[in-house]
């Protein structure tokens, strides 16, 4: 319960003295002399000279911070210990086993966590029923980033005998997104990441019915593959040397659309506004 309450803690902490944000997901292959020498005991207070320095040299439109909505979706993703010893056994997933569909009736739920919780204005929502998650961008407050993360799980997952994870979506095509596998309950703790970019994918019927329309609709799913051993660790978006995939412990996916790549990159296939991505299944491969 002690360290329950010092993680929330740090998380208000961190909130409430940093005006500049770092999205916690990264891509591509890492630049050690960007990211942590080692990894960050409190990554909250870590980061805080690092900020306080970006602040002085960036002048960004500034709007309200909605507290109210900050702890809203912090909340989701606390997870407290249980009074009763261990958790559940772990699951064990096997390639080809279905994770979460719209409206199947999943175990795992999404809910958003945008750069609010950073400090930033960007918002967005999810439906689980049917998969969309849409929302508006924006880099008020040194902000730029939404994302969506499973709520905690009953029991984790061990996917030791998956190669990686599977994900069929649509729309946003052009746009780079990130996907994240995590192996720990912490809030802030080693996120594992990989970036995508959609890509068009139409049949021959449906390609020409896009000659008469704009909707995104009418394009086919694609199916995107996240492989276990191209995952990056990193926190706060800064890469963190010497770290194992617990893959037989995972405890949580997420999605996030932002300006940030990696240990100070931008993501070069972004835009600010509005966005939509459309999730149909995520199964283990």
């Amino acid at each position: 319960m002690l360290s329950s309450m010092l993680r929330v803690s740090n998380i208000l902490i961190f909130t409430l003295t940093l005006s500049h944000w770092n999205v916690q997901t990264i891509s591509g292959l890492a630049s050690p002399q960007s990211g942590w020498k080692s990894r960050p005991l409190v990554p909250e207070l870590s980061t805080f000279e690092d900020n306080l320095i970006s602040k002085k040299k960036e002048k960004k439109v500034k709007e309200p911070w909605d507290a109210m909505r900050f702890v809203q979706q912090s909340s989701k993703f606390i997870s407290l210990p249980r009074p009763f010893g261990k958790s559940e056994k772990s699951k064990i997933i096997e390639s080809g086993d279905l994770l979460w569909k719209a409206a199947g009736g999943n175990i795992l739920q999404w809910a958003p966590l945008d750069d609010v919780v950073m400090g930033g204005a960007s918002s967005s929502t999810v439906d689980n029923e049917t998969g969309l998650w849409s929302g508006e961008v924006s880099d008020a407050n040194s902000g730029g980033f939404v994302g969506i993360r499973t709520k905690p799980f009953t029991s984790s997952f061990d996917m030791s005998r998956c190669t990686g994870i599977e994900i069929c979506l649509k729309g946003s095509t052009g746009k780079r997104f990130k996907a994240t596998v995590r192996d720990s309950v912490d809030f802030n703790g080693v996120c594992w990441s990989s970036s995508f970019k959609v890509s068009p994918s139409v049949g021959v019927i449906d390609r020409f019915r896009s000659l008469f329309s704009k909707d995104e609709d009418v394009a086919d799913d694609i199916t995107v593959r996240i492989p276990f051993d191209e995952l990056s660790p990193t926190i706060f978006a800064k890469t963190v040397p010497d770290q194992i995939l617990q893959k037989d412990n995972i405890v949580g996916f997420q999605l996030v659309y932002s300006k940030f790549e990696y240990d100070g990159d931008l993501n070069s296939d972004f835009a600010l506004g509005q966005f939509s991505l459309k999730l149909s299944e995520i199964r283990a491969y």
